[in-house]
């Protein structure tokens, strides 16, 4: 665990998102050091708490709460607009990803909410602006703005930490995955990573068993959950009828050999006739 962590924290640090400085009062005190180590500590941190209702503006102007996307999965990931390499090439990436992540799990199993940081610049217009320029006109991606406590507070949920620098922000590329209840599932690093290492918390969560889902229900989401399987090779998910065929063919291999033992056992102990 702590090797994991710590390459984890290798590969943060390399993946900051810096670019042109904005005059923002999100700022605060001004240019500060980013500490890489500190910001993946805070960030694991996260995992398990609940996030509060904070209210955003989407991109048409319009007021939206994070319990409007309560019920199913949800991808949070924060950026800033004046980023014009960094976070956008992390944005850019999501998206491939999320089309694989959709194609294995359903265009409504999941949604995305892409939100600005720099709440003084990060306006509904920008974020529009942002999303247009990254090619980004997904179903359930939504891309938001909030004011500054706001943003401080969800932040501080999120773990997710950032700092003003000479070119404007340094900070993680982090996506948060949020259960259906709202609270942080898993934290996906880096402006490039695998497709499983999103794809799969995502597959545990909605695959996952509902308290009041029927028997059949149930067993239909645990193959679904075992058969779906990542393809390095094509670089999607597809789902594998030979693991559920192997676990018929192995059930059925053991009823034979315990009706094989039971006809042995009932020869064996038939009195010989005179």
């Amino acid at each position: 665990m702590r090797q994991g962590l710590a390459r984890l924290a290798t590969l943060v640090i390399s993946v900051l998102c810096t670019a042109a400085l904005a005059d923002s009062s999100s700022q605060g005190a001004g240019v500060m050091a980013f500490d890489g180590k500190e910001a993946l500590r805070v960030s694991q941190a996260a995992i398990g708490r609940s996030l509060s209702d904070h209210t955003f503006i989407d991109r048409s102007h319009r007021e939206v709460r994070i319990s409007d996307y309560a019920g199913k999965p949800l991808l949070v990931s924060l950026i800033y607009t004046s980023c014009y390499h960094s976070c956008s090439v992390f944005t850019r990436y999501l998206g491939e990803i999320v089309d694989v992540a959709r194609e294995a799990l359903g265009d409504d199993a999941f949604s995305v909410v892409t939100i600005g940081f720099d709440a003084a610049n990060d306006s509904p217009a920008r974020m529009a602006l942002y999303a247009s320029s990254q090619g980004i006109d997904a179903p359930n991606w939504f891309f938001l703005s909030g004011d500054v406590n706001t943003l401080k507070s969800l932040t501080d949920e999120l773990g997710f930490t950032y700092a003003a620098s000479p070119k404007g922000f340094d900070h993680m590329a982090q996506v948060s995955v949020i259960d259906a209840d709202g609270s942080v599932y898993r934290q996906v690093y880096g402006d490039r990573f695998e497709p499983p290492a999103l794809v799969e918390p995502l597959k545990e969560l909605v695959f996952g068993l509902e308290p009041g889902s029927s028997a059949l229900d149930r067993w239909v989401d645990n193959v679904r959950l075992f058969c779906t399987i990542y393809d390095p090779s094509i670089g999607r998910y597809r789902f594998d009828y030979s693991i559920f065929v192997a676990m018929i063919i192995g059930v059925l291999c053991l009823a034979s050999i315990a009706v094989f033992i039971v006809r042995a056992w009932r020869q064996s102990t038939t009195p010989l006739a005179h």
